[in-house]
């Protein structure tokens, strides 16, 4: 085998390991919009729900940065979910420019069922699989996330 044939294969590998992650992350968004829009809830309203769940009391920017999103459309969509009875917001007492977000009694039964759905989701995502084939996929994805975020 020539070195020019090794270059190719080993270029050839990469097309197709990035090719499989782009199909990879379309079927997980499509499966779960799927499974989450039985529950009459858009990804990106799941996500949103998920961030202030775990963040009880964040400001819009705060969230938005969480979401990779921005301060205006992260507050369309929280105006969008208080609305609903979602979320709410609330005044802050250490900055009365900047206003809490957090979820309500309503949200609790949603997230709930929506945590049901992504663990299921995990499940089947990773069936087969040992912690330690896990932790080095871990590793693996953390290394390619870093090389894309050097740019």
């Amino acid at each position: 085998m020539t070195t020019e044939t090794i270059l190719d294969s080993y270029h050839e590998k990469k097309r197709e390991i990035g090719l499989r992650l782009t199909v990879l992350a379309r079927l997980l968004r499509s499966n779960f919009d799927r499974e989450v829009g039985e529950l009459h809830v858009t990804r990106s309203q799941w996500a949103m729900i998920a961030v202030v769940s775990r963040q009880p009391g964040a400001t819009q920017r705060v969230i938005a940065e969480a979401l990779n999103m921005s301060e205006a459309s992260a507050g369309r969509l929280i105006d969008r979910l208080c609305a609903d009875g979602l979320l709410e917001r609330r005044d802050r007492d250490d900055d009365r420019r900047a206003r809490a977000v957090y979820l309500t009694a309503a949200a609790e039964p949603l997230l709930t069922k929506l945590a049901k759905v992504a663990l299921d989701a995990e499940e089947r995502m990773f069936t087969g699989f040992s912690r330690e084939e896990l932790d080095r996929l871990q590793d693996y994805m953390d290394r390619i996330y870093n090389n894309i975020l050097k740019g």
